[in-house]
């Protein structure tokens, strides 16, 4: 046999063997790729939910009259107090699960909250949905 002949022939040997590799693994990976995305969503799902519930359980510190769902980017604001009618803070809140961590948007909600980067804007529309200029007052 020639050397050209011995190259074809690794070669077609070589793509039959990768050929039957990947015929066997890619119905196990799929499946598992597919259970695994399974579990995620239901851990999502379930952390949706509790989240909402948050507020109902016992141990949640404020009025849940005082907290307003959000959902992103972050869970709650709540405005303590306010129910009764003194209203003492506003209180932004994100409820995590196991050992789930703050997402990068998260934390930059948190770190302009703590540095004081936090104002008020009101705007106001006219009969013809205009809106006027933004009134803001800011935290010095």
């Amino acid at each position: 046999m020639e050397p050209m002949d011995m190259l074809a022939t690794g070669i077609v040997i070589g793509a039959v063997i990768a050929l039957l590799i990947v015929a066997v693994l890619t119905p196990r990976f799929a499946r598992r790729m597919r259970t695994e995305g399974a579990l995620q969503s239901r851990a999502i799902v379930r952390g949706q939910i509790y989240e909402q519930l948050v507020p109902y359980l016992p141990g949640f510190r404020f009025n849940p009259k005082d907290a307003q769902f959000l959902g992103r980017p972050v869970d709650f604001v709540v405005f303590d107090g306010l129910d009764e009618g003194e209203l003492r803070r506003i209180v932004f809140v994100e409820v995590k699960t196991g050992g789930a961590k703050l997402t990068t948007r998260e934390r930059l909600v948190r770190n302009a909250i703590r540095e004081g980067n936090v104002e008020w804007a009101e705007i106001r529309a006219d009969a013809s949905l205009q809106l006027s200029p933004p009134r803001t007052t800011t935290r010095t």
